[in-house]
């Protein structure tokens, strides 16, 4: 008869417990770094208080008497008189539309233009590539009073005078807006470029599919930029438009005048022309913010 023999079980071995992560290494502040960031924060703190010292100025005005106007002090009795005398005396409902179709045709316009000419410069290869982008940088170097009399004939031959097309056309492109996209789009990851090219996709769809959906924080930023700088232009439509009510730039200069200078009225008018721009960042104000902090981790 064969002999089994039977092996005594084994004392399972008592399961080893997972090595304990390593804990994480706190940075430790030293009494310098707390103080360097204490003294830029006052810093900014009374660097931005500067900066609204004359967006309280122009309240402040708006809200005196005409015997008060220039008092040092906040109004006691704030007075809507010169809002009044503003909202009466202009003719708001086509200066702001003339100034919202300026501004967002020449805002867009730019936009479209510095992201097209951005993109070949970043993504394409192609002969005298450095030369031509050196160029239109140097165009942004060109003062608007060179170009004044070369553009007004022009619109003068296509009869674009006294129109808002007038206004845009010439500030259609942007060298701000080339460079500062380019330098967004030199920092898109490569990788993801290069495989949108191998599943089939062509450069058209690269840049709206690809490149602008990642962009949505810069573009935001940028538009805010242009919107504001075309907002408040006031010498190239002083030249293209031969009649005071044509946006509010010139409309609220029209209050200065040498007989009677109403300054009550003039900051009343400037405080309203501020709130499209306000309205403006309060609802891109995010991405704003965005596009700072990626800049920065690049």
């Amino acid at each position: 008869m064969p002999l089994i023999t039977i092996d005594e079980p084994s004392t399972a071995a008592a399961p080893s417990r997972p090595p304990a992560a390593p804990a994480r290494a706190r940075r430790i502040r030293r009494p310098s770094d707390r103080v360097a960031t204490v003294v830029s924060h006052l810093v900014m703190i009374v660097l931005g208080l500067f900066a609204l010292v004359p967006v309280f100025w122009m309240l402040f005005g708006s809200l005196r008497s005409p015997a008060d106007i220039f008092a040092g002090t906040p109004p006691i009795h704030p007075d809507l008189a010169n809002y009044r005398d503003a909202l009466s005396t202009l003719p708001w409902n086509q200066l702001v539309f003339n100034t919202v179709a300026m501004a967002v045709g020449v805002s867009l316009g730019q936009l479209l233009t510095g992201l097209l000419a951005a993109y070949a410069f970043s993504c394409w290869k192609f002969r005298g590539e450095r030369a031509l982008f050196l160029l239109i940088v140097a165009t942004w170097l060109v003062p608007l009073q060179v170009t004044i009399l070369p553009n007004y004939v022009l619109l003068a031959r296509l009869g674009l005078l006294n129109s808002v097309a007038g206004v845009i056309l010439p500030q259609i492109s942007s060298a701000f807006a080339v460079l500062l996209l380019r330098q967004h789009i030199k920092g898109f990851p490569g990788e993801l470029l290069e495989a949108a090219r191998l599943d089939g996709r062509s450069s058209w769809s690269i840049l709206w599919r690809v490149i602008v959906p990642s962009l949505g924080p810069a573009l935001a930023a940028l538009e805010i930029l242009l919107f504001v700088n075309a907002w408040n232009e006031y010498f190239w439509p002083l030249i293209v438009f031969n009649e005071p009510g044509s946006v509010l730039q010139i409309g609220i200069a029209n209050l200065l005048n040498a007989d009677a200078a109403d300054y009550g009225g003039l900051m009343a008018a400037s405080s309203l022309a501020t709130l499209p721009i306000l309205l403006l960042y309060l609802l891109l104000r995010r991405r704003v913010v965005n596009a700072f902090a990626r800049s920065g981790m690049r």
